[in-house]
């Protein structure tokens, strides 16, 4: 799970979050992006919001609920959580010595946010224009963040679905250098990441994340038509949502299933 960290409103929502599947036998890695603004009903909440309210109930709470909420939407177990904010993901894609990657389609986003301007009462003041350009690309720290966070790009990388997939491809090009820079990432883990990975579990993951490098992750996105944008209505606050296409979350357990159990060509 991703955060933007800080003092602003909205800073412990975790509008990044991935699934994360690992055959401990073959090593085969299933990533699978969960859009932010998906309705949990049991929270009456986005499951964005399900990391802040587990820790406005107790310290601690936050990876509980969020990983509760995953889990009943996708009906798999969720053995571990793990979150960042965003100066440790800068550090982590500077300390690899930045991450190379093919951007599909070029794009500008004229109104991404400044870090530390969140509350600021000039309006136009709170943004900057970021500007990306297809082909292969190096991207440092702080630019790779941009590319994964800009959510207001004209045409289709303006939308949710489009931010999914760049996430998943920095998090492939991440996967494929990591391994190498253990001891560095290390430093900045302890002090920028909170996880319920036990510490006796760490060496036993990366034996596990080493098979899984063998192998190019299968990477997806839950969208349309998966899930659909209702109405705006009183049963969801007036808030713009997303729910799965049967509104009980069967489909998606479906999808999900079919995933993890498919034969790997």
């Amino acid at each position: 799970m991703g955060i933007s960290g800080g003092q602003h409103e909205g800073r412990d929502l975790t509008d990044t979050l991935i699934f994360v599947s690992i055959d401990q036998s073959t090593g085969d890695t299933v990533l699978l992006t969960i859009p932010r603004d998906l309705w949990i009903p049991s929270l009456r909440a986005k499951i964005n919001t399900a990391y802040h309210y587990g820790e406005k109930r107790q310290p601690g709470g936050g990876l509980i609920l969020a990983k509760s909420a995953l889990s009943e939407v996708l009906d798999q177990p969720v053995d571990f959580a793990l979150l960042i904010d965003f100066s440790g993901f800068i550090q982590a894609i500077d300390a690899i010595g930045g991450i190379d990657i093919t951007i599909d389609r070029a794009f500008i986003d004229s109104k991404f946010p400044i870090p530390g301007k969140e509350n600021d009462p000039c309006d136009t003041c709170r943004y900057e224009t970021v500007n990306f350009s297809a082909g292969l690309q190096h991207l440092d720290g702080a630019t790779a963040l941009k590319f994964v966070r800009s959510r207001n790009a004209d045409g289709d990388e303006g939308t949710d679905f489009a931010r999914s997939q760049r996430q998943t491809k920095v998090i492939r090009a991440f996967e494929k250098k990591f391994l190498f820079y253990l001891p560095k990432l290390k430093q900045i883990f302890d002090q920028s990441i909170i996880t319920d990975i036990p510490p006796d579990t760490y060496f036993s993951l990366a034996k596990l994340g080493f098979k899984s490098t063998r192998k190019n992750p299968r990477a997806f996105a839950i969208s349309e038509p998966l899930v659909y944008n209702p109405p705006v209505s009183a049963a969801q606050d007036y808030q713009w949502i997303l729910l799965s296409q049967d509104d009980n979350f069967s489909s998606l357990a479906s999808y999900v299933k079919n995933l993890l159990t498919l034969p790997i060509k």
